[in-house]
């Protein structure tokens, strides 16, 4: 082994393989998972519509334009920038910030406040908590009856925002910045729902609610939504950006996590502290055996192993200390047919992997077993 393979230091999604679908910031949130020791497996669940191809943000910009709003909400920075990029492109730039600045502009939070005065445009109330029900709450209390309000609708559903201003009495225009639309290009989607069926993928991480609801979709086209929900509720963890990302998985009865502060960075982190704690750890042969998605981490050595050597591995470790029969190993055996010679090919593979032979011991004639250590073995005698 050489001195390369022996140095700790990993990062702490080494050994992990997590999914993204995100289709805008994914080369971001790729390379913060990577820089951690993620291997990620990237299939944007949509395509963003863009903003000077789209009629509708441009029949909504017009719309706008003719009809001056009372009140304006502003919910995301890039959505607001974008918007006014895309009037500048259309020619309706000035004008359409000549009807703003008579406006009540609401910001959901500092990163839209500033994108609003970047456009000479100054915001009438920002919440602290930078949440929209807050601002609903706002509106509500203050009373929306007849009024005409625009809301800067960013790609996502706003659950129960528009529904609620309207059976307050106010006419809203929604402002579609960024559409979403299923990706052209099925494959990569399709190849992270096998892989999360498969359970070879640890995390998915969602960062919009329409590609949470477009992934589950594709799922339910191709006959895999009862399997990719069994593989999410247990050994797939869903991982969101915030709560809204995570409704149309909530709606399907799975639970997610979220950071507390609704940003990429944290989102990392949260990954960092969930994917080792649900790791198996066991005490085997003297050594600390920590079996993590795709490699294995020997007294906090990462020893990368073969898909066949993991999903031995596994099997072994569902009854640490019991011997599991050749012809059970086999099964565990993605496409290995009936020779369990096959068997012991992957176990001589494993051994060789995990540096540390005497940890897998061959019981003759019945077939193999974690050597757990003694004191741990009343722990792990029922199974």
């Amino acid at each position: 082994m050489d001195d390369e393979e022996q140095r700790p230091d990993h990062g702490p999604l080494a050994g992990f393989t997590v999914g993204v679908t995100a289709a805008r910031r994914a080369d971001e949130l790729g390379a913060l998972l990577e820089r951690r020791g993620a291997v990620v497996q990237h299939a944007p669940a949509l395509r963003i519509v863009p903003l000077a191809d789209d009629s509708e943000l441009l029949a909504a910009t017009k719309d706008i334009i003719g009809r001056t709003p009372d009140i304006a909400v502003a919910t995301t920075a890039i959505g607001f920038r974008g918007w006014v990029e895309a009037a500048d492109g259309w020619g309706l730039g000035e004008d359409l910030l000549a009807r703003l600045r008579g406006v009540r502009i609401l910001a959901r939070g500092p990163k839209v406040k500033g994108a609003i005065r970047a456009a000479g445009l100054t915001e009438e109330w920002s919440p602290a908590s930078e949440s929209l029900a807050e601002v609903l709450d706002r509106l509500l209390e203050e009373g929306v009856d007849g009024l005409r309000i625009a809301v800067q609708l960013h790609g996502e559903p706003l659950p129960g925002f528009v529904e609620s201003l309207r059976a307050g009495g106010a006419e809203v225009v929604g402002v579609p910045v960024y559409r979403w639309l299923p990706p052209e290009d099925l494959g990569p989607v399709d190849r992270l729902l096998d892989a999360v069926v498969a359970r070879t993928l640890d995390a998915v991480t969602f960062t919009s609610a329409p590609a949470a609801a477009s992934l589950l979709s594709r799922a339910e086209e191709r006959g895999l939504l009862d399997e990719a929900l069994a593989a999410l509720g247990h050994d797939v963890l869903p991982a969101c950006v915030g709560p809204v990302t995570a409704l149309p998985l909530q709606a399907r009865g799975l639970d997610t996590v979220q950071p507390e502060r609704f940003r990429l960075g944290p989102l990392v982190q949260l990954l960092c502290q969930e994917l080792p704690a649900r790791a198996r750890s066991l005490p085997v042969a003297g050594h600390r055996v920590e079996i993590r998605g795709h490699a294995v981490l020997v007294d906090g050595v990462l020893r990368p192993v073969p898909p066949a050597g993991m999903s031995l591995l596994r099997a072994l470790a569902r009854r640490p200390g019991w011997v599991v029969a050749r012809a059970e190993l086999l099964r565990a055996l993605p496409g290995a047919g009936r020779d369990e010679h096959a068997v012991e090919t992957a176990m001589a593979r494993l051994r060789s992997a995990l540096g540390a032979p005497k940890l897998i011991q061959t019981v003759v004639k019945r077939g193999y077993r974690l050597a757990l250590d003694p004191v741990a073995e009343s722990k792990y005698a029922d199974g």
